[in-house]
């Protein structure tokens, strides 16, 4: 992830989670790392380390339910 924190805008962090959190609910996957590679693909570099592993924590937590 090489962007900074600056590059991407609010709006678009929260539009990334919202199409990741799409793509988790229909995938369903089984393991924290496949939640990772689904956000991984979804976000294409556009967001910071620490955006992507909230997105990933947030996600995996609904992947489990």
């Amino acid at each position: 992830m090489a962007a900074s924190p600056s590059d991407c805008p609010t709006g678009r962090v929260h539009q990334l989670h919202l199409i990741a959190a799409a793509r988790v609910d229909a995938l369903r996957p089984t393991s924290p790392q496949q939640v990772s590679d689904i956000v991984r693909v979804t976000v294409d570099d556009e967001v910071d380390t620490s955006t992507f592993r909230a997105i990933v924590t947030d996600l995996s937590g609904d992947a489990a339910h």
